[in-house]
């Protein structure tokens, strides 16, 4: 990839408020008589307007937070505050209305729906939004104006991704939750997709999560968690953010 000099982020300040805080957050899942310890009592703080990068190996328990934070998990013990209200004392109903009116969620496969082109796949999620993006808007963004009326079928890997990034965009979400968006893709094409979630995050001030295994996207984020054995190891902030071009694989 080429390269070039990082620019500064523009991390949220110091005092600036938390969008979700962690406190002894524990996950265990039972089957018969076998315990596994997903999360052994999470702290962590996820700052407005930040991009954080989770990275660790896989059953680190990455996944398992983001999909706490996200209201698709519930938790064994702990709490999570959104904004100050507790997270985990949400009833379905409530947590139906949490997803469906603040998270944009991202994962590793697209899941478009094949018959419907790329503006349809995007305005599936516009007519059930509060204030939504225009779904032309939120492709352009993504850089898929010129692909708007291609099927998935008609798209590589990394447009279907953008795609999926532009139909969470269009919610217009206070957070993006995103699960090894580029999990599947090389690294010239998830270099675009990351680059998709960055002007998401720089344009929107959207609050941006990302879990990976890969060490070197860890290089784009204001802070970076570090995930082993159910435990946060350690956290780092970047005094500047690497562009996506910028990242080597």
């Amino acid at each position: 990839m080429s390269a070039g000099t990082s620019h500064e982020p523009s991390p949220p300040p110091a005092t600036a408020g938390a969008v979700f805080r962690v406190d002894g957050l524990t996950k265990v899942y039972r089957s018969g008589n076998v315990e596994v310890h997903a999360l052994r009592g999470i702290d962590a703080t996820v700052i407005e307007g930040e991009l954080a990068v989770m990275l660790g190996p896989s059953g680190s328990g990455k996944s398992t937070l983001l999909n706490i934070l996200g209201g698709l998990d519930t938790a064994t013990a702990g709490s999570v505050r959104f904004r100050g209200e507790e997270l985990t004392g949400y009833s379905e109903r409530q947590l139906t209305r949490y997803r469906r009116d603040h998270v944009g969620f991202v994962f590793q496969f697209y899941n478009l729906v094949p018959s419907l082109t790329a503006r349809e796949n995007v305005a599936l999620v516009t007519e059930i939004s509060r204030s939504p993006l225009d779904a032309g808007e939120a492709l352009e963004l993504v850089g898929l104006k010129d692909r708007m009326s291609h099927f998935p079928a008609q798209l590589s890997g990394g447009e279907q991704q953008r795609v999926a990034i532009a139909r969470a965009v269009a919610k217009r979400p206070d957070i993006m939750l995103c699960d090894e968006p580029t999990g599947a893709l090389d690294s010239t094409t998830g270099a675009l997709v990351l680059a998709a979630l960055e002007t998401t995050n720089r344009e929107f001030g959207t609050t941006t999560v990302l879990i990976t295994h890969n060490v070197s996207i860890g290089g784009m984020a204001d802070r970076v968690f570090r995930f082993s054995d159910g435990r946060i190891g350690g956290i780092e902030n970047n005094p500047t953010r690497l562009r996506p071009d910028e990242i080597h694989w």
